[in-house]
């Protein structure tokens, strides 16, 4: 954002730019960090393309058109079909909410039948949907009817369902964990990917957990784990969204303020936070890494 709250897509080129740098293989666009609820639709198109056009052979583009209208969801659903992203996800509708699968179901036939050439994913996000219906049943029942249908963005406590999600059909289906202080779970569970929103800039703490599982060296996954656990509990404190913007400033990558209904920090919470930051020695990690990359981690991008 701009400091008056209307989009810099001048900004995008540079964060996919730190994001390739860090290890980073796609983005998330227009999610709940990329405060996709908070744009309008044309806004979130304009997003789309700037993230489409943005070092397009280096990352895959999952965009993010889930919206309470159906025809607005089905209108960013073309969109993201017309200027090729890679594929579309949509969350439950969060106002009127489903009470069964089916109405669920219905909603997202046509968004997904919008883009008949894109893998559409079921992004389950009960916290912030107040919609709790299992992806499993989800998938068991739309795979009948959502030719597409290509897995779930998981971000979801729920254990035992997601692993159902995983073992259904022999692993057909792929599960992206969307947890950052679970992910070392996730993986374990046979979670195929993950997006997060501090992988935005602390990248490499999750890829030495996916190095460290790889090598069987669980002390270390662990350990790490255990430092993004200490670091998501930082933002806790804060304005999360607001936060997790501020540390993309300390990346280099000034991502601007939040959009109202959220608040920006103060100076006095900036000086904290990084001060908190330093404590835990991530702010080293808030950097460049170009290491060669050997798994799937996908950042749910700020709405630049």
């Amino acid at each position: 954002m701009h400091a008056d709250g209307s989009l810099n897509l001048a900004v995008v080129g540079a964060q996919a730019e730190h994001l390739i740098a860090s290890g980073v293989r796609g983005v998330f666009v227009g999610g709940t960090s990329g405060e996709g609820q908070s744009l309008t639709v044309d806004e979130r198109m304009s997003l789309t393309e700037a993230w489409t056009g943005a070092h397009r052979s280096n990352l895959e583009v999952f965009v993010h058109v889930g919206h309470n209208c159906q025809d607005d969801a089905i209108r960013l659903a073309r969109h993201a079909r017309a200027v090729q992203a890679d594929a579309i996800a949509l969350h439950a509708p969060t106002w009127f909410k489903q009470q069964s699968l089916s109405e669920l179901i219905d909603f997202c036939i046509p968004v997904a039948g919008a883009a008949p050439s894109l893998p559409f994913y079921l992004y389950d996000m009960p916290k912030i949907t107040g919609v709790r219906l299992s992806s499993a049943a989800f998938l068991v029942s739309a795979k009948q009817v959502i030719p597409t249908l290509a897995g779930i963005k998981y971000t979801n406590p729920d254990c035992i369902t997601v692993q159902e999600c995983i073992q259904l059909d022999g692993g057909t289906y792929d599960v992206l964990w969307g947890c950052d202080e679970t992910l070392l779970a996730g993986i374990a569970l046979g979670a195929s990917g993950a997006v997060g929103s501090t992988y935005n800039f602390a990248a490499p703490i999750y890829l030495r957990i996916l190095d460290a599982v790889e090598s069987d060296d669980w002390q270390t996954a662990r350990a790490e784990q255990a430092r993004a656990v200490a670091m998501v509990r930082i933002f806790e404190q804060f304005n999360t969204m607001a936060a997790l913007k501020f540390a993309m400033n300390l990346a280099g990558v000034d991502c601007g303020p939040v959009r109202a209904p959220l608040g920006n920090l103060t100076p006095t919470d900036q000086h904290r936070l990084r001060n908190e930051l330093d404590k835990i020695q991530v702010l080293s990690e808030i950097a460049v890494n170009d290491r060669p990359v050997k798994h799937t981690v996908v950042s749910s991008t700020k709405s630049a």
